[in-house]
């Protein structure tokens, strides 16, 4: 059997970041993924499908991804169900991600900051201390980890060696 999903589309709205009681993150987002048929009117319909990223790739989903960011999901579909509030059950078909891809880079963004530079630009951040609270409840608000790219104020290639490689 076999139970495996690609998929490529836009982010509907920004990541939601939440962390398990037991303080791993998780975060829950929708992307949209087009159609390759067009309706009777000649339209292009799309596809929303609801995601779910555990632990770091849940981190760096919250921290890297928005709303219209397009990403390249993998993993496996997991359905599920519950009580609703009026009593009736509820079914549930999520993508539990085991890959998260960025498929643009940060700075292709149209939103800009109010000094014009493209978000993720310019000077790194001063504080290098990562933000977000553990041991919450589900339903708590949870903040989003930060933390500075070592990469930003690089001006060339990255020198790795072989003994760097994993492989």
């Amino acid at each position: 059997m076999i139970n495996r999903v690609v998929l490529v589309g836009r982010l509907t709205k920004d990541p939601e970041l939440r962390y398990t009681p037991s303080g791993v993150a998780m975060a829950r987002f929708t992307i949209a993924v087009n159609r390759t048929f067009s309706n009777q009117k000649g339209e292009k319909e799309a596809d929303f499908i609801s995601c779910v990223v555990w632990r770091k790739q849940a981190e760096n989903t919250a921290n890297y991804l928005k709303k219209g960011s397009l990403a390249g999901v993998e993993g496996r579909i997991q359905t599920g169900s519950y009580e609703g509030q009026d009593g009736k059950r509820v079914y549930t078909t999520d993508v539990v991600a085991d890959s998260v891809q960025f498929l643009e880079p940060r700075s292709s963004s149209s939103e800009r900051n109010q000094g014009g530079q493209p978000f993720g630009g310019g000077q790194p951040q001063q504080n290098s201390n990562p933000t977000y609270q553990q041991n919450q409840p589900m339903n708590q608000q949870n903040y989003t980890r930060v933390d500075n790219d070592p990469f930003a104020n690089s001006s060339g290639p990255i020198e790795v060696s072989d003994d760097d490689l994993p492989f």
